[in-house]
């Protein structure tokens, strides 16, 4: 277990540091701004408010996400051995990381789980952009600190980027929080053990 964390923040510091050639983090009140995808309102896409100590939901899913980066796009891959699409890649991650069989469509996952505003981030949230003239076309993971990864387009790899580059901050749609469900069986009380009386 100690090896897979120490190999989680070598993978994590190594993608940080390279930075996968994006545009630096906007930082202070000129941040760009998000396009909703409904009418013509505009929304501000803000850092969340990322307290220290703050746990992450899972580190397993963190690490299956960073695992991936540097595989290629193919559309409808799904592993990494075939490569991934946006979706795909959601659907990889959740599955490895939680065992839960999300759909392999950017339009069926921006239906789950919870709506939440972007100043509620957290890392495993999922982010969705407009991509191709259409809400809801696009989907990455955030990583927190303003980052996200996906499985960008045809002849990239899966990489890292940031909410606030104007590109993504533009096409920006909204985020989602999918928390696995946690099962547990309703078992009945035990029955007291029974007392012997005598005469």
């Amino acid at each position: 277990m100690a090896e897979r964390n120490q190999l989680f923040f070598i993978i994590l510091t190594s993608v940080f540091i390279a930075g996968c050639g994006t545009l630096p983090l906007a930082r202070g009140p000129g941040a760009p701004k998000a396009r909703a995808p409904v009418g013509n309102t505009v929304a501000t896409v803000t850092a969340p408010s990322e307290t220290a100590g703050t746990p992450a939901r899972d580190t397993d899913m963190l690490f299956h996400a960073l695992a991936a980066a540097g595989a290629d796009y193919r559309r409808g891959g799904k592993s990494y051995q075939s490569g991934f699409d946006c979706s795909g890649l959601v659907a990889f991650v959740y599955r490895e990381a939680y065992g839960l069989a999300l759909p392999h469509n950017t339009q069926a996952q921006s239906q789950m789980g919870d709506a939440i505003g972007t100043s509620d981030l957290q890392p495993g949230d999922l982010v969705f952009f407009n991509t191709q003239r259409m809400p809801f076309s696009h989907v990455g993971i955030y990583l927190g600190d303003g980052r996200f990864i996906h499985a960008p387009k045809q002849g990239a790899v899966v990489r890292t980027e940031s909410l606030r580059a104007r590109y993504w901050a533009t096409r920006f749609d909204g985020a989602r929080r999918i928390m696995p469900m946690v099962v547990t069986a309703d078992y009945p009380v035990p029955p007291k053990k029974p007392v012997a009386t005598y005469p």
